[in-house]
């Protein structure tokens, strides 16, 4: 598929979980399940769960002060059941548009900045086959401070060898949104789920609106 035209010197860094695959109904699913075969009860467990690591969410859940085995073992065991789940409808939970925008803008330098555990990332990006696009991959076990510390994006611009300043960051939660703007970089918001966002320079409800293809395209490296 022919690329379009975006000015040079700028990158692209994306969140996973609702920005390239909407993945929250079935992450909530999970984890509902799994609290209950624990006993403990998943009041307000959206809130408690967008945008955070699942090592603070284990803290949520199960208190805080348990040993980092135990916390590590409770979050890979939800998210291996998080994948079974996901199993065979990998491409219908793709975000609408978002794998022919990675193949339009296929030239521009790309990467994923995502809380997501890494076999949940490997599991997204070789599932629906689409690895290829990113060319650098932060997770949160690789920072010390996750989102909303700006720490994943200033990292995935290093790599990218692009100033935050200019990048351009696809988030979906209030915490990732504000992990972008605090890194530097501008921010499109895309509503899959939450209808009321921090303010951002671009808003989308997914990747099929074609007005994102004329704001990227009007924008210009910051000195």
């Amino acid at each position: 598929m022919q690329g379009c035209a975006i000015a040079e010197g700028l990158a692209f860094i994306f969140d996973l979980d609702g920005v390239v695959i909407d993945s929250m109904p079935l992450h909530t699913e999970a984890w509902k399940v799994y609290l209950d075969r624990h006993g403990i009860s998943s009041y307000e467990i959206v809130e408690r769960m967008h945008g955070r690591r699942n090592d603070e969410i284990v803290g949520t859940f199960f208190g805080a002060g348990l040993p980092a085995d135990e916390v590590f073992h409770h979050g890979a065991a939800k998210e291996a059941l998080f994948r079974d789940m996901m199993g065979a409808q990998m491409e219908k939970h793709l975000v609408p548009g978002v794998r022919e925008f990675l193949e339009r803008y296929d030239h521009v330098p790309t990467g994923l900045g995502s809380n997501a555990e890494p076999a949940n990332i490997d599991f997204v990006l070789d599932g629906a086959r689409i690895r290829s696009h990113f060319h650098v991959i932060v997770d949160g076990q690789q920072i010390a401070h996750a989102k909303p510390a700006p720490d994943i994006y200033l990292r995935a611009a290093e790599l990218l060898k692009v100033a935050p300043r200019n990048c351009i960051v696809f988030e979906d939660s209030p915490t990732g949104i504000e992990a972008g703007l605090r890194a530097g970089a501008r921010v499109v918001a895309v509503q899959t789920h939450t209808a009321e966002l921090p303010a951002v320079d671009f808003l989308i409800r997914d990747f099929s609106d074609t007005a994102l293809e004329s704001w990227l395209q009007s924008l210009e490296p910051r000195p």
